[in-house]
């Protein structure tokens, strides 16, 4: 999805004007992909981002995507045991 906002540069002239019509394209999309309030900040922060001129190389689905993927990986840690007792320690 970055790629498509970067290629309406690629015709002269129509960067800008490509940006305007993306811009709220790109939130939606962004909204419905990653959903609840992250995907409502991230639909926002990319249609500011696409509206303002000279943002666009700033990678927003990207970002939004690796925040999520980690922040998932946190989420889904085993449990911490401890060695002798078998006891559930609290995470750090």
């Amino acid at each position: 999805m970055d790629a498509i906002g970067y290629a309406t540069y690629t015709i002269p002239f129509m960067g800008e004007i490509g940006d305007v019509i993306w811009a709220p394209i790109s939130a939606f999309i962004l909204y419905k992909t990653f959903g609840g309030l992250k995907g409502a900040f991230g639909g926002i922060f990319n249609l500011f981002e696409e509206l303002m001129p000279g943002l666009d190389f700033i990678p927003s689905f990207t970002f939004m995507w690796v925040w999520q993927r980690f922040r998932n990986e946190k989420e889904h840690l085993p449990e911490r045991r401890s060695f002798l007792s078998g006891a559930v320690l609290p995470r750090k």
